[in-house]
């Protein structure tokens, strides 16, 4: 009897499954017939009314993959406004619901801010909080996953300012590289070729992301059109990164000391390399941080945002203990 009765449950539940996804359906149609109409604001209206009547209900998937389908369309007549109301419902049912993290959900929210427009303050709210709900209240920046994501759609906008910050809060060095041999190439003086994985390599160094920094370097020496085939290279700048490199993975300090000496004139191209070499003194070669910085104002602030908390840390490759990134 028992086991008869647990089988009706479950063909009782069966049924009321399909019927909710018949129902889903069902209405899914009735607005898409309205946007196709032209009748954008009762659309809109009808989806918000059904994301509160469906989260109340503890509908969190049908609410979320609702609103999600309803964004699409409204992006695909057109629609910005309500485009973006609904991706922000998108987030709203994910946080209320506590999703656990996956490729398809950062893909989707990635997929959503590729379709905002560039310019507009709802991408920025967005992108912000998206950032927030993937890092799983771990409070870092974010899931490397759905930073590399965005950085690829800034890439295509060619903002490349903004897409290199993702890059860096990301584990895909390659992809980063052949961004900044673009933006070298397209924004960039000759002269400053080597700069621009210079910094690149400081700052992934700075995150504790050794491989990625390496990768990084590695592809964009090999891909750039005007660096010649290395190491060595041409340019002092990208000898001192590939020893520095080097010098990471062995861990001695006097090596690091020397070097930083050795390439000093080069390294005073730009005033933020001692600085960034402070903190990766610490990070991989046991330097007791100083004092007091040596810099103060708007350069401290960039320093400080870069470094962030964390100092005790051990030093890890990876992701862990990410910190804010200022992008001039």
């Amino acid at each position: 009897m028992a086991a008869a009765a647990a089988a009706m449950a479950e063909q009782d539940s069966s049924r009321n499954s399909a019927r909710n996804r018949g129902g889903v359906q069902r209405v899914e149609g009735k607005l898409r017939a309205s946007v196709e109409k032209g009748e954008y604001y009762e659309a809109h209206q009808m989806y918000r009314t059904l994301f509160f009547r469906y989260m109340s209900q503890g509908k969190h998937i049908e609410a979320r993959e609702l609103m999600y389908s309803g964004a699409l369309l409204f992006f695909s007549h057109s629609q910005q406004n309500s485009a973006a109301d609904l991706s922000m419902l998108v987030l709203e049912s994910l946080e209320i619901s506590d999703a656990k993290v996956t490729d398809e959900l950062l893909e989707n929210l990635a997929k959503v801010f590729s379709l905002m427009d560039p310019n507009s303050p709802e991408r920025v709210a967005f992108v912000s909080r998206a950032l927030k709900w993937s890092s799983g209240g771990s409070g870092k920046l974010g899931h490397p996953k759905l930073h590399q994501l965005l950085a690829v759609t800034l890439w295509k906008e060619q903002n490349y300012c903004e897409s290199r910050y993702h890059f860096l809060h990301s584990t895909d060095g390659e992809g980063c590289a052949n961004m900044l041999v673009e933006y070298s190439a397209s924004r960039g003086y000759r002269s400053e070729v080597d700069m621009f994985v210079a910094q690149a390599v400081l700052q992934f160094l700075c995150l504790k992301n050794k491989s990625s920094a390496s990768v990084v370097f590695t592809t964009y020496t090999q891909k750039h059109p005007s660096i010649q085939k290395g190491p060595p290279f041409v340019q002092p700048l990208l000898n001192f990164i590939w020893f520095l490199l080097l010098a990471v993975e062995g861990g001695k300090l006097t090596v690091f000391t020397v070097l930083c000496e050795q390439y000093q004139p080069s390294l005073k191209r730009d005033p933020m390399y001692n600085e960034y070499l402070d903190r990766i003194g610490q990070l991989f070669f046991g330097v007791p941080p100083k004092q007091t910085s040596s810099y103060g104002g708007l350069l401290g602030n960039l320093l400080n945002s870069l470094m962030g908390s964390g100092e005790e840390e051990d030093a890890e490759d990876g992701q862990e203990d990410s910190s804010p990134i200022e992008l001039d």
